[in-house]
């Protein structure tokens, strides 16, 4: 049997590359994704060294997305989809023709035909998912207004490209009167309308299904796994909705892999159970997403930027600005504050793996030449590359926004900033990290016991209800935001978050900020405990200790020692 296959051999090279060029970025402080993207331009047949398998790294990434969807809808209810509905739909559609008009015309500057120009600009118009979502979370502006806003944009964004993929075969021969050169796609001109009617109706199908059957066996079928008590079956039966759901809805109704897998995560968010869901495939989840980057960086020739420069200016100016102003137009047009829009716009400034599927689709036409396909190529790796300092220039001009916005009487009142925390005034407290099924517990004790309490969770929702019972919560990361816990002036740090090495950064973090703070963790096992004391932990307390001793305590209960 062979030890190298190009299954084995693309995720080790890839995972291995973009290991090592993602820290390296963030040594340098830049974002891992710069990282991931070059790895893929090193594994790429336009580099020398080793040339992964472009077609498997396709595949391989396209899990990546559908895993990063039904994330997002594990976040995103049905209700905050159709609250932005006003802003989302008009406003995609209308930056979607800006982009689309841009594109045609640089490829008529370039003496192009019609149909390769609506292809081009099409393919220029739509978002990345994986990086829109990814700058959004890295922000936590994912539950937000502006991010709603966003990821509605985006939906609407992957719908309209359903349509666009299914249309644009029947009508590019008909623009570049090429009918009969194209005739094996099988289009004919009388079959326009019926090729949209039959869309819609799939679409509308799909949503359908998805409503009133997938809203009652997700969930159910969710809930049974779980009565099993296998934290095995329930992890894969998570990943079996997910794949499964967006794979069938593929098939069956024609609509994105992304898609499908969007409705699915937002339909199981209705199930107490979600949390938890998205807990067991976060791991896949950025595995997969890291090999999505790389994918990309293999598509791209480099030398691209020195023999079409102009061409590839341009391509990248509509990308990066004209989009940008359109959806920055838009957004403000319906009374949005500047913030809103700048993030909405910033969000928008690059293209994806919709782009890619686009331009294969083109070339498979005969309607773009290679040449066609490497500018949306490198447009998208280039757009990529500096979504990242673009949001930096958000971050920078903040202040500047806010005197904008204060002397702004027109537009409605500008969101919170989330990045913006304020260090608790409570003194001789305890911190408690992470309010799940332990945390919780822990909370109730010592709240009932009238100790000053200050509670750091990621879940927004759990944050609403602790300050609904008077007890001092913020939603944040206790890794990037421990220092609003004041812990140099508590009495107890408590770390009750599941994740180990997460728990390790914060046991670290408060031991360097607060030498003498006692501190105390939760681990699962003898290494874990390790971990933490070196990390500076006063004590950790293992789950099976805290188990053991919760029985031994109920047996003396109940057969008290002769």
């Amino acid at each position: 049997m062979p030890h190298a296959t190009p299954l084995i051999s693309i995720i080790v090279v890839g995972l291995t590359l973009a290991f090592l060029l993602g820290a390296l970025a963030q040594r340098l402080r830049l974002s891992p994704l710069i990282g991931y993207l070059l790895a893929g331009v090193l594994a790429g047949p336009y580099t020398p060294g080793y040339v992964g398998d472009q077609a498997l790294a396709n595949e391989l990434a396209e899990i990546g997305v559908i895993l990063l969807m039904f994330g997002v809808g594990l976040h995103f209810s049905l209700k905050d989809l159709w609250a932005v509905r006003a802003i989302a739909i008009p406003g995609a559609l209308g930056q979607m023709a800006v982009a689309t008009i841009l594109g045609m015309l640089l490829a008529y500057l370039m003496g192009w035909s019609v149909g390769a120009g609506l292809v081009f600009g099409v393919a220029l118009s739509v978002a990345s998912t994986v990086v829109l979502l990814r700058a959004l979370q890295e922000r936590r502006l994912v539950s937000t207004e502006r991010g709603r806003i966003a990821v509605g944009w985006l939906i609407v964004e992957d719908i309209a490209m359903v349509f666009a993929l299914v249309l644009i075969p029947a009508v590019v021969p008909l623009l570049d009167g090429s009918y009969q050169r194209n005739a094996a796609f099988g289009f004919g001109s009388t079959q326009i309308i019926g090729t949209v009617a039959l869309t819609i109706a799939k679409v509308l199908a799909f949503v359908a299904m998805m409503m009133v059957v997938g809203r009652r066996l997700i969930p159910w079928l969710l809930h049974y796994i779980a009565h099993t008590g296998s934290r095995e079956l329930f992890r894969l039966g998570v990943l079996a909705i997910a794949l499964g759901f967006a794979f069938g809805s593929a098939q069956l109704f024609g609509v994105s892999f992304a898609l499908g897998a969007f409705f699915a995560g937002m339909i199981l968010s209705e199930s107490e159970l979600s949390q938890r869901a998205t807990e067991e495939t976060l791991p896949l989840r950025d595995a997969f997403a890291v090999l999505f980057f790389v994918s990309v960086g293999m598509l791209f020739d480099p030398s691209i930027i020195v023999r079409d420069f102009w061409p590839v200016l341009a391509t990248v100016a509509i990308i990066v600005v004209g989009k940008s102003l359109a959806a920055l137009a838009i957004v403000r047009a319906f009374g949005h504050p500047m913030s809103t829009a700048l993030t909405i716009s910033a969000s928008l400034a690059q293209i994806g793996e919709f782009s890619f599927i686009l331009a294969g689709l083109g070339v498979a036409l005969g309607v773009l030449l290679p040449d066609a396909r490497d500018l949306i190529l490198a447009g998208a790796l280039i757009s990529i590359l500096l979504n990242p300092l673009i949001f930096i220039g958000l971050d920078h001009a903040k202040p500047w926004l806010d005197r904008l916005e204060g002397r702004d009487d027109t537009a409605q009142p500008r969101e919170p900033e989330p990045a913006k925390i304020e260090p608790t005034k409570l003194e001789d407290h305890i911190i408690l990290i992470g309010h799940g099924r332990v945390g919780h517990r822990i909370g109730n004790a010592l709240r009932d016991a009238g100790l000053p309490l200050f509670v750091m969770d990621e879940s927004e929702e759990v944050v609403n209800e602790l300050k609904e019972q008077g007890i001092e919560a913020l939603a944040a990361n206790a890794v990037t935001s421990l220092a609003a816990a004041n812990p140099v002036k508590a009495r107890c740090l408590l770390v009750a978050i599941h994740e180990n090495f997460e728990a390790g950064q914060i046991v670290e973090q408060a031991r360097a900020i607060a030498p003498n703070l006692v501190i105390l963790a939760r681990g699962h096992s003898e290494a874990e405990k390790i971990h933490l004391e070196s990390c500076g932990a006063t004590s950790v307390v293992l789950g099976a200790e805290e188990i053991s001793g919760a029985m031994l305590r109920s047996y003396w209960t109940i057969v008290p020692p002769e």
